[in-house]
């Protein structure tokens, strides 16, 4: 028991070492632990590089705390090390505001993964295809071929459009045809294209209606639903056959039109047949 109480240098004893020893050992077995439990949890929901970054800094975190609770039984006093840490916290804290806060984003990023390498996304106005997603950036391949690195913390901060999250997509028209034409002709016409098209979906329902009375045509509007693998070339064919099938059937989508009336003067402006005459 005297041996166990004797001082070794300063006020430390050997009880006090076995205690830090103790605490380091439980701090390494508990962080191996629980880099286990957190490697299991996470691999089926991230990529495995990922992963294996998440569990380096679980697996360090834990160690770093069994340390810091450890150094006052090895006579190590942390009020010095406070005073010191926190100005030197302070200085390093504003210069790495940014890869800290771009690191917290990139693992959140991974952990929620609103977007998934592949993914057709928009980013804060930045469109494309998402190529990769670092621990501190996510990379895009716009549709021109550029390739774009954005800071993670502007991904999980911004606004995301996944155009292929959901596995169907609609897309639209407005199809203006003359007064004259039968618009109940024309849209049983489109619902005849529609229906002969493998990959336009019939639930959700595809829609043709009468959208509008516009001053020089009857617009119609054509809601289409498809994968959204096909939706693309699906809009773009769709868009040809229509406007070719409306003109087989003598249906035209009108130019935009003004009547000009000219009169001579001395003409009674109210008996026009309309308003805002343009008289010479």
């Amino acid at each position: 028991m005297n041996l166990m109480t004797k001082t070794l240098y300063g006020d430390v004893t050997l009880i006090d070492l076995s205690v830090a020893a103790l605490l380091i050992l439980f701090g390494i077995l508990f962080s191996k632990i629980l880099s286990i439990y957190v490697r299991r949890f996470l691999k089926e929901k991230i990529a495995k590089e990922h992963v294996e970054v998440i569990v380096r800094v679980v697996f360090y975190a834990i160690l770093g705390i069994s340390l810091l609770i450890s150094l006052p039984f090895l006579g190590i006093k942390l009020s010095g090390f406070l005073v010191t840490g926190g100005v030197v916290g302070i200085a390093i804290g504003f210069a790495s505001q940014n890869i800290v806060s771009n690191l917290i984003s990139g693992i959140f990023l991974i952990i929620e993964r609103p977007i998934k390498i592949g993914n057709s996304v928009s980013i804060d106005g930045t469109t494309g295809v998402v190529e990769d997603i670092h621990i501190m950036s996510t990379t895009l391949r716009t549709f021109e071929g550029l390739f774009i690195r954005i800071p993670n913390q502007k991904v999980f901060t911004s606004n995301i459009i996944n155009y292929v999250s959901n596995p169907v997509r609609r897309f639209e028209y407005v199809i203006g045809i003359r007064y004259s034409d039968d618009a109940n002709r024309a849209i049983e016409l489109i619902h005849e294209l529609v229906d002969a098209q493998a990959f336009a979906l019939k639930k959700p329902e595809p829609l043709v209606f009468v959208d509008q009375l516009g001053d020089n045509s009857v617009n119609l509007m054509v809601r289409i639903w498809a994968p959204h693998t096909e939706w693309y070339a699906l809009k773009m064919e769709m868009l040809w056959k229509i406007k070719s099938r409306l003109e087989e059937e003598g249906i035209e989508i009108p130019f935009p039109q003004r009547v000009l009336w000219q009169g001579k003067e001395g003409t009674d402006k109210s008996a026009l047949p309309f308003e805002n005459p343009i008289l010479p």
